[in-house]
């Protein structure tokens, strides 16, 4: 019997309505952007919009989770190319630090939209909170591996630092506010090597 072949990949369409809605949603808000100018853009009806997304709310969200794969991708592409207990770490840093310099930098994707869907019950910000749980879950792991008793702190330390580099990014000299944070993220890993050296060493 001949097997019928499936194509699974997303339609143009609606990878063409993603790419618009990441790049306007980023750049301009998320409020402020309504759906006729997303439609206009990505150059699709307006049935073929509602036909991928039933409601911004939809494309609000997948937008969010195209943000997530992309953060996702670059931290899992760190742990992979960096076995030792700092590097990934060290790798996840810098890969905040080169966006932070990047062109069109502003600011923190879920921090911003956090600021426009304040309310916890929204399912924007639960998607949020979400994505923010994940990467602290992540830093958890890792930094378990250099000081499994401070885990914890530290890893809540270097999302504080994070989330203070990608606000102060897009306000202040991004360069300055990138070697800032490199220095932040280099003492707080010294200080936790530092600490499993000196209890190994009992």
């Amino acid at each position: 019997m001949a097997r019928i072949a499936t194509d699974t990949r997303p339609s143009e369409a609606r990878l063409r309505l993603l790419t618009t809605a990441t790049r306007i949603f980023y750049a301009e808000g998320i409020h402020s952007v309504g759906v006729d100018r997303i439609i206009a853009e990505a150059k699709v009806t307006r049935a073929t919009f509602y036909r991928h997304f039933p409601s911004k709310e939809d494309l609000i969200l997948a937008y969010l989770r195209e943000v997530h794969q992309m953060d996702r991708g670059a931290v899992d592409a760190a742990i992979a190319n960096n076995p030792s207990p700092v590097d990934p770490l060290l790798a996840i840093a810098g890969s905040i630090a080169q966006n932070i310099q990047s062109p069109g930098f502003r600011g923190c994707a879920f921090l911003n939209a956090a600021a426009e869907y304040p309310d916890t019950d929204h399912p924007v910000h639960q998607e949020i909170i979400s994505h923010r749980r994940w990467f602290l879950d992540t830093l958890t792991m890792l930094m378990a591996q250099v000081h499994e008793e401070t885990a914890d702190p530290a890893a809540r330390h270097f999302v504080m630092l994070r989330d203070g580099a990608m606000a102060a990014g897009c306000l202040f000299d991004p360069a300055l506010v990138s070697e800032t944070f490199l220095r932040g993220i280099e003492g707080l890993l010294r200080i936790n090597s530092e600490r499993q050296s000196t209890e190994s060493a009992r």
